[in-house]
């Protein structure tokens, strides 16, 4: 059969590889084209359009790149029709793949969505959008299949890639060797992907040095930008700048400070008490704020139900809230064993499944109309 996937982001490139990669093994004769990343294409998928070109963050920046992003809808819908797919699989990336299923629905394409868009946040009426244009969505959150019951609209909860790639990843026993780090206890800092990203945070999270010239922060940088990009952040021999290990960073951290996303969830899965910070331009804040349903920012808090992580959002994101709860982390006990357990909580909410096994199998079983099997296990309940 013929797939055609599309991934926005760096996390959605990961999740969509593993996906990629157990495709081929459920169907040996599976031909997969995508727009996405390096990772998407070693997986054995033919890469159209890198999403570097269109990673734009929060809704001003979006405004800005309005007419780059309609050229990028018009060449993925004429690619689209060209290939025929026999099924378009959407790895979240909303504002972009919604207008891509509306298409493929339109032009009587089947539409699989892999990793839902966050509907629960923020504008819940689209789920009944997403029942219109979407034939089969699979979740990854323990708390998302029960919210689109509430709609009568019956999804496939198939546990969280970010656990299974936890799992599967080898920790380097020569990581601080390999990287010119010292025995000092290290602090990651998970800046983010994107250079918006990069740009609001990363300053300000090596603001904050001097009450911790004990540690070594170790930014997790990404080979996406030239080597000499990140260097205007360092300052030596407090920081240290390590390309495409963030694993390796966090499974040998003390603690860590992490931009929302993905990371948080990644971070939690390595216990390693984090701090989350969240910056960007005062209007894509203040237009978020108004629209956003739900109270809180990173996964971890949003599966928990509750504050397990601190998180500094905009104006409360500077120096001197990073040392208070940095410190809170290293220096109480307290502190840091209640991030601790409440970890151990989101982990057994999020379950043990082989995700991108179990959504491979049963988008390829729906594919061919057989009965679909069953899920290994089920998560525990939450609410949003």
């Amino acid at each position: 059969m013929k797939y055609y996937i599309i991934a926005g982001e760096r996390s959605g490139d990961l999740h969509a590889s593993n996906l990629i990669k157990q495709l081929h093994e459920q169907d040996p004769d599976a031909h997969i084209r995508c727009w996405g990343g390096d990772m998407m294409e070693a997986a054995g998928a033919e890469l159209v359009k890198h999403y570097q070109e269109m990673a734009f963050m929060g809704f001003l920046e979006a405004a800005k790149n309005l007419f780059k992003i309609k050229r990028f809808l018009k060449e993925c819908q004429d690619d689209l029709l060209a290939y025929k797919p026999d099924v378009v699989i959407l790895v979240d990336y909303a504002g972009f793949n919604m207008r891509i299923a509306k298409f493929a629905k339109e032009h009587g394409l089947k539409v699989f969505y892999y990793i839902s868009p966050k509907i629960w946040a923020w504008n819940q009426g689209r789920v009944h959008t997403i029942k219109k244009l979407v034939d089969k969505m699979f979740v990854i959150m323990p708390f998302e299949k029960d919210f689109y019951q509430k709609f009568d609209y019956k999804t496939d909860y198939v546990g969280n890639p970010v656990s299974d790639a936890v799992a599967a990843h080898t920790v380097n026993p020569n990581f601080r060797k390999d990287n010119g780090l010292d025995e000092r206890p290290i602090i990651a800092v998970l800046p983010g992907s994107r250079q918006q990203e990069i740009e609001n945070i990363l300053y300000i999270m090596l603001s904050i040095l001097p009450p911790f010239q004990d540690y070594q922060f170790v930014v997790a940088a990404v080979s996406n930008f030239d080597r000499e990009y990140y260097e205007h952040f360092n300052r030596k021999p407090f920081i240290k700048i390590v390309y495409d290990q963030t694993y390796d960073i966090l499974a040998n951290a003390e603690a860590a400070l992490v931009t929302s996303g993905t990371a948080t969830l990644e971070t939690a899965m390595f216990s390693v008490p984090q701090v989350v910070c969240y910056r960007t331009s005062a209007v894509s804040y203040w237009i978020g704020r108004a629209v956003i349903k739900v109270p809180y920012i990173s996964l971890v808090n949003l599966i928990a139900g509750r504050k397990v992580v601190p998180e500094l959002i905009q104006g409360d994101m500077n120096a001197q809230n990073l040392v208070r709860e940095l410190k809170n982390i290293l220096n109480n006990p307290n502190g840091r064993a209640a991030q601790l357990e409440g970890y151990k909580h989101v982990q057994n909410l999020i379950g043990d499944f082989n995700t991108s096994q179990t959504a491979a199998k049963l988008m390829v079983q729906y594919l061919k109309g057989e009965q679909t099997p069953q899920v290994a296990s089920q998560p525990m309940k939450t609410a949003i």
